[in-house]
């Protein structure tokens, strides 16, 4: 048996539609080392920004039509928002304009209608007329659709000329029928390179790998970007979880029902544990993603972090000056503390804060708990714990992207190595940016509670996100900040 094997041409591929020879499995004998989660560099990932980015500059377009400049701010929040509420910064396997052109269409007019109802509330003088809003609808909606299809194309064009490898998971024959398929149609931008089934087949088309040490190596050495689910996983199932954590997509592939029978729920709803989100064509099979890995950053969330950490910045300059000034004069020099922390997928950065405690040594600094209670704390430093005043400086780091508003709250590296051999999914909470608040936080479990608790509010927020609930989180989060522990 060789120690290599090639994808010959799948049953039914043209042959001039030929592929080149890809290899598959590493000699036998080498090791495997895992990528960590998000560090994949041949894998392209998906993004909305040209998305965001087309919607914005729509909104700009429709803005001579407004009676004032100001009003294109909160335009442009609107639609943004009610967008991502849509998913609609969320690529699509196979983008195309004219699937999401109602949906778009629709969020415009109530983000306009919306608009013209706060102007009129707010300012009778300069409310907007019908011909004003009919105007400013066709020309926003004009713009976003030439904007969208023009990001589509590309992502279309981009699909067709560098498909992304993917791995079929499920019985042989019918993974092999599903490949066959998804290779008859490179413009679905997946070409799969192999199947892994329990059942080892022989015979002509793509190699069958048998073993999860097989799949591992094939993952790598073809950056392997996206596994299609055709049927029960059987072994495989502790593979596929800790290849979604590595960073790749899981699609359910509905290989042998007919679309009229798929409305009653999930083909393989006890194969995959993991949410699932909603139905897309591909290659003319319908398929679902899981979303068992981890979640990437939202561009509307980002969105919010620069506009709220920039504005906030600027309202806070006074009180931030204010606080160093006396900080400088009551405890003397290095106003602004710097320590290291643990943010999204393990990586350090540094935190800022107002310095409120003087540690003996740097070992001090990294391993000790708290010093909510330190006695030898002036009162000053005191007024800035109990009231998080000492936090404001975050909003520098979230303007910056090494944290959010609304995320788990960082942790020094000592605490978090301790912390996550100790509580099961603490490791889990660093699949998003930590956050400046949390879900964790508004219910009281800030400074010295109970990391348990901590994990399971962090993960449950990271599960269940949605901008709203940023924006719900972000409000209570007022209602809370002056309380007698620290964070």
């Amino acid at each position: 048996m060789t120690t290599e094997r090639t994808v010959p041409h799948p049953g039914g591929l043209p042959p001039d539609r030929a592929l080149p020879p890809l290899s598959v499995i590493h000699p036998r004998g080498t090791g495997v080392a895992w990528l960590p989660a998000g560090r994949r560099g041949a894998r392209r990932r998906a993004t909305g920004l040209p998305l965001l980015v087309a919607d914005a500059v729509a909104a700009l377009t429709a803005a001579p039509v407004l009676p004032h400049p100001l009003l294109t701010a909160p335009l442009l929040l609107t639609v943004l928002c009610l967008n991502a509420r849509a998913a609609l910064y969320r690529p699509a396997a196979v983008p195309a304009v004219l699937d999401e052109l109602p949906t778009v269409c629709a969020r415009i007019t109530v983000s306009w209608c919306a608009l013209a109802a706060v102007v009129a509330a707010l300012s009778p003088a300069h409310t907007l007329s019908a011909r004003t809003m009919l105007s400013g609808c066709i020309l926003h909606v004009t713009a976003s659709w030439a904007g969208r299809g023009a990001a589509h194309w590309y992502r279309r064009r981009t699909l067709a000329h560098h498909p992304a490898a993917a791995l079929v998971v499920g019985p042989a024959d019918i993974a092999r029928r599903v490949a066959a398929a998804f290779l008859r149609h490179p413009g679905c931008g997946l070409r799969p390179v192999g199947v892994l089934s329990d059942s080892g087949a022989c015979g002509e088309g793509l190699p069958v790998l048998s073993t999860d040490e097989e799949a591992q190596r094939a993952v790598l050495q073809n950056s392997v970007g996206a596994i299609l689910i055709v049927g029960p996983t059987g072994q495989h199932t502790a593979l596929l979880a800790k290849l979604a954590e590595t960073g790749c997509v899981l699609w359910e592939v509905d290989a042998a029902l007919p679309a009229h029978h798929l409305a009653g729920g999930a083909a393989y709803e006890e194969r995959m544990p993991g949410r699932r989100s909603r139905r897309e064509r591909i290659a003319g099979f319908s398929c679902r993603r899981l979303e068992g890995g981890r979640r990437p950053d939202n561009p509307a969330k980002r969105s919010l972090d620069v506009l709220v950490s920039g504005l906030l910045l600027l309202l806070t300059a006074p009180v931030l000056v204010a606080c160093a000034v006396v900080l400088r004069v009551s405890d003397g020099p290095r106003v602004v503390f710097h320590q290291e922390r643990v943010g999204r997928d393990g990586r350090p950065f540094t935190l800022l804060k107002f310095r409120t405690h003087r540690p003996v040594d740097p070992h001090e600094a990294a391993t000790r708990w708290s010093v909510a209670g330190e006695q030898n704390m002036s009162r000053f430093c005191r007024f800035l714990r109990r009231t998080s005043l000492d936090e404001l400086p975050q909003l520098w780091n979230v303007f910056r992207g090494d944290m959010t508003l609304v995320g788990p709250r960082p942790e020094r590296p000592y605490f978090a190595g301790v912390f996550s051999q100790t509580y099961p999914g603490y490791t889990a909470r660093h699949r998003m940016r930590t956050g400046l608040t949390g879900l964790a936080q508004i219910h009281g479990l800030r400074g010295d509670t109970s990391i348990e608790d901590r994990t399971r509010f962090d993960n449950a927020y990271i599960d269940d996100w949605s901008l709203w609930q940023d924006v719900c989180i972000l409000l209570r989060t007022a209602a809370v900040l002056v309380r007698p522990t620290g964070s």
